[in-house]
């Protein structure tokens, strides 16, 4: 290269009106995204909402360490995969599967792949949230289209939505083992059973009626037409 600029200081460069940008800089920003997979994955999907509901149930159920976090994590990992999988078709249909045939760069793929995802995060935000974070980003005026809200306003309101959803789950899940703990607490007083902690009733007779109803089956059920 002339003056011996190095090929990074020039990687940009336009053609048809679009810039373009050369291979080692393409690699570089890949590399950058992969280090944001772990952020995505907490905050861009359903996972957040998953792994409360499950937390929750948790301690419902008056299990501090049962079933261990990271069999909570691997499910709630798998239930996300699932409950992303027709998402994450349409991003590598439509952005991985042109990138690796070379019809579109690397930074056209991440705005192709941005769609299918920012679709999903628009389905499962409230407009609380999302009206919420425009006016602390100095978003005054009324949007064209809900495609117009920019990332930067989607995706703290999307994971605020996704608490708020995880919040309200795991209180329906909650309370009909809040009201066996309340059951048992009165029989026992009402027998004079002081001594005995109601624990050591409540939680065979919790675990009992769970497994018998299918509670695993209804709970991850619910969760995934939670999305739908």
């Amino acid at each position: 290269m002339a003056g011996g600029v190095p090929l990074l200081a020039a990687a940009a460069s336009k053609a048809s009106g679009l810039v373009t940008y050369s291979l080692p800089v393409q690699t570089v920003i890949l590399m950058t995204m992969l280090m944001f997979v772990p952020a995505i994955v907490l905050m861009m999907t359903g996972f957040t909402r998953i792994i409360i509901v499950l937390s929750l149930l948790r301690q419902a159920l008056g299990l501090s360490t049962m079933p261990p976090n990271i069999v909570l994590i691997g499910l709630a990992l798998f239930l996300t995969f699932f409950v992303m999988q027709p998402t994450w078709s349409q991003i590598n249909r439509h952005a991985l599967e042109p990138l690796e045939a070379g019809t579109v760069t690397v930074t056209q793929a991440i705005g192709i792949g941005a769609t299918p995802l920012r679709t999903f995060m628009l389905k499962n935000t409230t407009k609380d949230a999302t009206a919420e974070f425009l006016r602390m980003d100095g978003i005054k005026k009324a949007l064209p289209t809900a495609a117009a809200i920019p990332m930067r306003v989607l995706i703290p309101a999307f994971a605020v939505s996704q608490l708020e959803s995880g919040f309200e789950i795991g209180f329906l899940v909650y309370l009909p083992f809040l009201v066996i703990d309340l059951l048992v607490a009165a029989v026992l007083m009402a027998m004079g059973m002081m001594m005995v902690s109601p624990q050591t009733i409540s939680i065979p007779l919790k675990l009992m009626l769970f497994v018998l109803s299918g509670g695993w089956l209804l709970v991850t059920g619910t969760l995934v037409r939670s999305f739908s």
